[in-house]
């Protein structure tokens, strides 16, 4: 799902992944087992089932009633950093994800059921989609109704308009599935519209037509039956043609949404309120209950948690966004019959992992000497101890299809310490004893923390390692530069939706390998290349789905981009006088669209 950033996911995940952010959950300070508690792996299994495709009923407002839930207030957010992008086009980690679901809409979205199930509907559109030519055409009709925030009616021309401003050289953070899959893989998609929109081209109707104001029509080279599932990404959200300011934009978007923004402090706060010209009747899947949301930066996860479990003031009507249960808070939270009735929990789709950078560090030797060292059952005890994480052996995460249990190559589930004296004979038989590491880590407590676990491993394996702080609210603008000047560092990448199509391909193609891309160990070998190609025109869900898990050991084992550390769990708390609030295996967090307050 995008990526997960330190301070919520880019992919994202992103994972996002992911996001796609400061995974804390429980477990505590003082807990001594590496035993995993919480969620267990079972129970991630279930969210990488397939997600259903909705037809037009599915897709047809309002949104079914959250049982109980009343109108009115004001619910405030406690967020630890400013979110790095409001531009839809270059949003990609969580926060930003569900920012997203309150502001933005797009062809498609998933809904949610009380079980946890998603069903890819019809957003804007009618439904989730009709493909033909055996899933190369897809084509979308778009509701009456939909209108932005400045009651302007959104046509096929701001679809069209939202697609190839994607192209634009400032686009440089966002998802870029549907470009690839439309104009050529890794880079070379920017190459159909270098300019975007902005100097009056357009993409071909042989890839992108629009026949009329209601019609979209997607034609692909070869099959894409996820692409229902891209479009429900936030990255893919509806900027209006007439109101796109460009670079600009970044700062202050349209919504199409239930709600808009009224306030924007960088670095300090912003201010929702309800949009007026969003119609529920053509929204099947959020919620307009409360009048709007405060959301103020610089909580860190104890702050937030101290907070809310005072819950006291404002604090009664408070919530999380990305932010968990601080380490430190966590037993005092889930041994309060009261606290823990107040908190939601889930299993995460991200793997922390420590990246190589393979431009730096080109002796496989060296890489193995660094995963051997890693104390995995050391390193995620800062972010949440058992109950927020264990032990990760591979790169893929218990919530993806092909995930195999157990799967432990350099045996970080078996020795969660770490092996010293393997990764010391790696090193000595590379002749680089004492060789100077530049290890690069976030300025937030957590990764702080963690770095001294880190440096202090990597030291004890005949390492020098030179620790640079990085701004948590650039970490991964800074990481994603391929001249980023580090050897090793922290990124948490998940599904965007269940298949490891959406995590091997944007993390470990060499195609795609540029500024701003998420291939952070720089990978670029040609039997990977090769293989992602080949495997993303298999159509067999299962049969893909095969090929992913052999790729993902052929990386793991021989080319080793990344150091394994922990598997994701979220533990979050909100104020007693909120209701509706549920964690979403769709987003990894709370659900801020079914949320209101009691009284």
């Amino acid at each position: 799902m995008s990526i997960l950033s330190s301070r919520g996911t880019r992919a994202a995940i992103v994972a996002v992944a992911v996001g796609s952010l400061a995974l804390t959950g429980c477990g505590g300070g003082n807990d001594s087992s590496d035993k995993p508690k919480g969620k267990s792996q079972d129970e991630a299994a279930t969210q990488a089932k397939a997600v259903a495709y909705g037809d037009v009923a599915a897709s047809t407002g309002p949104a079914k009633a959250v049982a109980g839930a009343k109108p009115g207030g004001t619910i405030p957010v406690y967020q630890e950093n400013d979110f790095s992008h409001l531009d839809p086009a270059q949003t990609y980690v969580s926060d930003g994800r569900l920012l997203g679901n309150l502001i933005h809409r797009g062809l498609t979205a998933n809904n949610e059921d009380d079980k946890g199930a998603v069903t890819v509907v019809g957003d804007i559109a009618t439904d989730s989609g009709t493909k033909s030519d055996g899933g190369k055409i897809w084509k979308y009709t778009l509701k009456d109704g939909v209108k932005d925030e400045n009651g302007k009616a959104i046509t096929s021309a701001d679809i069209r308009h939202t697609f190839e401003r994607q192209y634009a050289p400032f686009i440089t953070d966002g998802p870029t599935y549907i470009q690839q899959w439309l104009s050529g893989t890794g880079t070379k998609y920017r190459k159909a519209l270098p300019d975007g929109p902005y100097k009056g081209k357009h993409l071909p109707d042989s890839v992108l037509e629009t026949p009329d104001a209601k019609t979209i029509i997607f034609k692909f080279k070869t099959p894409q039956p996820d692409l229902p599932q891209a479009l429900a990404m936030v990255g893919y959200s509806i900027v209006p043609e007439k109101t796109d300011t460009k670079e600009k934009y970044d700062t202050k978007p349209v919504a199409t949404g239930p709600y808009k923004i009224s306030d924007f402090k960088p670095g300090k706060s912003l201010t929702l309120v309800k949009n007026p010209n969003w119609d529920p009747k053509t929204d099947s899947g959020r919620h307009q209950y409360v009048d709007g949301f405060n959301i103020s930066f610089n909580h860190d996860d104890t702050d937030q948690t101290k907070r809310i479990l005072a819950d006291r003031g404002e604090a009664k009507n408070a919530i999380m966004m990305t932010g968990q249960v601080a380490t430190s808070q966590v037993k005092a939270v889930v041994t309060d019959p009261k606290a823990n009735k107040r908190t939601i929990s889930g299993y995460a789709p991200y793997v922390w992992q420590l990246n190589m950078n393979q431009d730096r560090i080109k002796d496989k030797k060296i890489r193995d000497a660094i995963t051997y060292a890693m104390p995995g059952g050391q390193v995620y005890r800062p972010d949440g101890g058992s109950y927020g994480g264990e032990p990760a052996g591979g790169l893929l995460a218990p919530t993806v299809p092909g995930y195999e249990k157990g799967y432990d190559p350099y045996g970080k589930i078996k020795k969660p310490a770490g092996d010293i004296a393997k990764a010391k004979q790696l090193l000595k038989e590379a002749g680089k004893e004492g060789m100077k590491l530049v290890y690069a880590y976030s300025n937030t407590p957590v990764r702080q923390q963690q770095s001294v676990i880190i440096e202090d491993a990597l030291t004890k394996a005949g390492f020098d390692v030179q620790k640079k702080e990085v701004d948590n609210a650039t970490w991964y603008e800074q990481m994603g530069k391929v001249k980023n000047g580090f050897d090793v560092y922290m990124t948490g990448w998940g599904q965007d939706w269940p298949s490891a199509s959406t995590v091997i391909p944007p993390s470990f193609d060499g195609k795609q390998i540029q500024d701003g891309a998420s291939n952070y160990a720089h990978v670029n070998d040609k039997h990977v290349n090769a293989e992602i190609e080949r495997i993303q025109k298999i159509t067999d869900q299962a049969a893909a789905t095969k090929e992913w898990t052999k790729l993902h050991k052929y990386i793991v084992e021989e080319i080793n981009p990344a150091a394994p550390l922990y598997f994701v769990k979220v533990l979050q708390i909100q104020g007693s006088n909120v209701g509706g609030a549920r964690y979403s295996s769709d987003t990894s967090y709370i659900d801020v669209k079914n949320v209101f307050l009691k009284k």
